[in-house]
């Protein structure tokens, strides 16, 4: 089925600013640009993987996405409905339909709720089943998580790092969304855990077609599972396109310095790797014109003053770079 026409979710131009510096009347002096100007398509049943170093606002997008923070400026679109200014009460329906898998399995499950209470109770805020039914439809879902059906009377504190994150999976899907945001999943479990909870988020993908914005630092596991990727750098999207045209072809030399990072399990095969000069500069004070030509190894004069233009190089393939257009004269 062709979803290009009607993607599940549209951003346009999104935009985050949080305020550092205000005056005695409440005037904004100085802001963080977290997001800035990020615009990007997401259809049924795909993964939009997002990369970047930490601290480029990836986590900050997603949470933008869900309205936990509200965007400065910009547009979400959302199963064709604009979003962008709903209140609360507005986007108590949508809810379900957008779910979030926290980073931290440990800190993000409450302990003194048992795994019935604690995917028993968006079941019943949102009245997905009968209340009767209930139970039935909780150890159905911690079934499809990979979650034994004695651990319904259990806490939290009872189970290893990769059983919570299966629970913090089952809890996402249990008002059955059709967006799922991935905030960095498997970052904080070992990798042989990690593995098994990749393949349990792909077979769900596939048997409840999610759409997933999997938010990581590990390219690995980007490759892995996404269809699309983002690449972030300081706030902004340098790069983005299909997993195939990114992998094959960085256009963007931060594209190309991340994956020179990734490790070969062939011995034989030497690495070029490219080395970043310098620290990531401060959000609060980004450098003028690129962002990225403090630390690029190719940065012309230009770079310095202007900001590049971020436009489609090859069908589907985006990126902000001078040097591309120098390329194409």
């Amino acid at each position: 089925m062709d979803n290009k026409n009607n993607p599940l979710l549209k951003v346009e131009h999104l935009r985050k600013c949080f305020p550092i510096k205000k005056s005695i009347t409440g005037h904004v002096l100085q802001e963080l640009v977290a997001v800035d100007d990020i615009s990007f398509t997401l259809n049924p049943g795909e993964t939009l993987g997002i990369v970047g170093e930490s601290g480029c606002g990836k986590t900050t997008l997603g949470r933008a996405i869900l309205k936990l923070h509200q965007p400065t400026s910009g547009k979400i679109i959302f199963e064709g409905e604009d979003i962008t200014n709903y209140k609360s009460a507005q986007m108590r329906e949508i809810r379900k339909k957008m779910q979030i898998i926290f980073q931290d399995p440990y800190s993000s499950l409450p302990p003194r709720s048992t795994v019935g209470d604690i995917l028993s109770e968006p079941v019943l805020v949102h009245g997905i089943v009968p209340k009767d039914k209930v139970k039935d439809y909780v150890l159905e879902l911690m079934d499809k998580c990979g979650l034994r059906d004695y651990y319904y009377e259990r806490y939290p504190h009872e189970f290893s790092g990769g059983q919570r994150q299966r629970i913090c999976i089952a809890r996402a899907l249990s008002v059955n969304p059709s967006l799922v945001v991935c905030d960095e999943p498997v970052s904080a479990l070992d990798v042989s855990i990690q593995a098994q909870i990749i393949n349990l988020l792909k077979e769900l993908q596939q048997s409840m077609n999610l759409a997933y914005l999997f938010i990581s630092h590990d390219l690995s596991v980007v490759k892995f599972i996404s269809d699309k990727i983002g690449v972030m750098y300081l706030g902004s999207m340098v790069e983005f396109g299909n997993k195939k045209d990114i992998f094959s072809n960085p256009l963007h030399p931060y594209t190309q310095a991340l994956f020179s990072a990734i490790p070969n399990p062939n011995p034989d095969v030497k690495m070029k790797r490219i080395a970043l000069a310098g620290d990531i500069p401060s959000p609060a004070n980004p450098p003028r014109g690129c962002r990225f030509h403090t630390r690029c190894p190719y940065a012309k004069e230009i770079c310095k003053y202007v900001t590049p233009e971020y436009k489609e190089y090859e069908s589907g393939h985006f990126a902000a770079c001078h040097l591309l257009d120098e390329d194409k004269k």
